[in-house]
């Protein structure tokens, strides 16, 4: 029998981590393919698409794309989010080259996407920390915590910030927009961003595992680092994981025979819809909304002034009649408590144009309930407020809520002379809107209660400290009139919703969002969509919202969270710059003693 001697097994080679580091995915090309991958994916994150997954998506390409590292790569780290942040901006929000023109439009994009160029610096700073080095949780973390503390910035300056295109509105319907209850939309970024940081990572070690490169697992050192990037990999996915779906177990106020989310023009079963009222602590309130439409949606919508306030008398009018005719129950609790109207229901002051009074208190006295009635006022010192107008049947105004936020460059223009230079849109906007300085709070009486409605109007919805602070001094129930006519078919009422929605989770309460023409909608305490109407309909909603006086830990907190962000950021860049200095002079030094080429020769 003759013996056959085999070859010897050749010795397994190791694949270093910073030669898969320098792999062609960090090339310059690439990089910028991957932000603009980044930016569309958030884009469909939002509404109208309203693919929340994606949100995770965008943020792992982000992540991958700005994995420069070596010479100026903050500069080059800049680009890259300048472009990400250029593809996700125009389009999510076209609607305001819908409502105003080509330039305003580009300008609004092109300085939000500045916060995202900034974000590739400080963060290109931040990871440079030495203790983040070989700490990959600790490196998803701290990208995590400076893209929200970059967010939390662009959502205060300037003029007070556009918080529009956040992170956290995207998951407004997800298991994880339910961690707004704990910290508001400042936890529910953090937790997208921590999940997108977390997936990008597990798919770089999936890419460089034995089984992603095509090797056998016993060709490989045993225990070496090429050995554990599979089980490293699985347990980031598990942890993603957990970020995404874990605040489903948090306690939120929840009725579980609530129906799930309508689309637009879906029936809505009953005359009068729950808003889940199993969640009441102090009662409950019926309201009704009047989506009153206008006839030409975009720029023309107000031309014909009193339109818009003759449809909101006739959406009024059909809730009183349905309710005399016994639709909303024949009981003594069965009627209406209030009727809501949009932002710019009456473009008439009621105040001024006593006819326009009369109109408003006529149907007020025929639906015998008070109307809340979005109008503007003109001071004789010049100006002008956005008013909501608390209207009751034989009394007239009884509360006011001025808009605190208005809108800079729709509803008033900083810097005209010089805005002007650029565009001549600035002239449409003649009068400048002055904010208010009274919080977002109406007192309703209603059946012997003082029932506290957080009034926030149109944008103020976006604006975490508005709606907070107007239910930690009492409101009892959100209201978000809110006028879309100029933005014609476009997104932006639907990426106003889900704000809406995420706000309710934020302070456990119902919401009702009451729009001119469209989308309005009616929010349960956990955030649940009840009800909806579609776009340029006229319409009207009525429904039992639950009176809730607890506060949620995310109302609680307040300021906290931001604040917390923002300094964890700060002291990660400060942290990486201080390493960054300290390496460049020890590479200095050690320059100095390097023997010179050539001596002692």
């Amino acid at each position: 029998m003759t013996s056959t001697t085999f070859p010897a097994h050749p010795a397994p080679a190791r694949v270093t981590y910073a030669a898969r580091v320098s792999s062609p995915w960090v090339s310059r090309p690439v990089t910028l393919l991957l932000a603009v991958a980044s930016g569309a994916a958030l884009w469909a994150a939002f509404p109208d698409v309203g693919a929340w997954p994606l949100a995770i998506v965008a943020v792992a390409l982000l992540y991958a794309a700005l994995r420069r590292d070596t010479g100026r790569a903050a500069g080059w780290n800049a680009l890259v989010g300048l472009l990400a942040g250029l593809t996700f901006w125009l389009p999510h929000i076209w609607w305001a080259n819908h409502a105003t023109d080509t330039v305003p439009w580009i300008a609004l994009a092109v300085l939000q996407s500045l916060f995202l160029a900034l974000f590739g610096v400080v963060c290109t700073w931040a990871r440079r920390a030495a203790w983040l080095r070989d700490r990959p949780a600790a490196r998803a973390a701290a990208f995590a915590v400076v893209f929200v503390a970059v967010e939390q910035w662009r959502s205060e300056i300037p003029f007070g910030g556009f918080p529009w295109g956040r992170l956290a509105w995207t998951v407004a319907g997800a298991p994880t927009g339910r961690a707004a209850w704990l910290g508001s939309t400042t936890l529910v970024s953090l937790l997208v961003a921590g999940a997108g940081v977390l997936l990008a990572l597990a798919v770089g070690r999936l890419v460089a595992s034995p089984a992603g490169r095509g090797l056998l697992v016993d060709h490989l050192v045993p225990g070496s680092k090429e050995q554990r990037l599979l089980p490293s990999a699985a347990g980031m996915l598990a942890a993603a994981t957990v970020l995404v779906l874990g605040p489903a177990a948090l306690p939120l106020a929840s009725d579980p025979d609530l129906a799930g989310t309508p689309g637009p023009g879906a029936p809505r079963g009953a005359a009068v819809v729950d808003a889940g009222t199993a969640t009441a602590e102090a009662g409950v309130l019926r309201a009704g909304a009047v989506q009153g439409n206008v006839s030409e949606p975009g720029l023309g919508s107000f031309a014909n002034r009193a339109e818009v306030l003759n449809n909101h008398l006739d959406g009024t009018h059909a809730i009183a009649a349905a309710q005399d005719a016994g639709a909303y129950g024949t009981g003594d609790g069965d009627a209406v408590d209030v009727v809501l109207w949009p932002e710019n229901g009456s473009d008439l002051d009621p105040q001024v144009a006593l006819d326009v009074g009369a109109a408003i208190d006529d149907a007020a006295r025929a639906v015998g309930a008070p109307i809340l009635v979005g109008a503007q006022e003109f001071p004789d010192t010049g100006g002008r407020y956005n008013v909501a107008l608390l209207w009751e049947p034989g009394a007239g105004v009884t509360e006011r809520y001025a808009k605190q936020h208005p809108a800079p460059f729709g509803e008033y223009i900083p810097l005209r002379g010089f805005v002007r230079i650029f565009s001549d849109q600035v002239d449409r906007v003649q009068t400048d809107m002055i904010p208010g300085d009274e919080p977002a709070v109406v007192h309703l009486p209603a059946d012997g209660r003082d029932v506290p409605l957080a009034t926030v109007i149109c944008f103020e919805v976006a604006y975490d400290e508005i709606v907070r602070d107007a239910v930690a001094r009492g409101a009892q129930v959100l209201v978000v009139p809110t006028n879309n006519a100029s933005f014609g078919y476009t997104a932006e009422s639907t990426q106003q919703l889900a704000m809406t929605r995420l706000q309710a989770i934020t302070t456990g309460r119902a919401a009702v969002q009451v729009s001119t023409v469209g989308v309005s909608g009616v929010v349960a305490p956990d955030g649940t969509l009840v009800a909806r109407t579609g776009l340029f309909t006229a319409d009207h909603l009525v429904a039992d919202l639950p009176l809730r006086t607890s506060l949620t830990p995310a109302v609680r907190a307040g300021y906290w969270p931001g604040w917390v962000v923002g300094a964890g950021a700060a002291a990660l860049v400060a942290a990486g710059l201080v390493t960054g200095v300290r390496e460049r002079r020890a590479a200095r030094a050690a320059a100095a003693v390097r023997p010179a080429p050539g001596a002692g020769a």
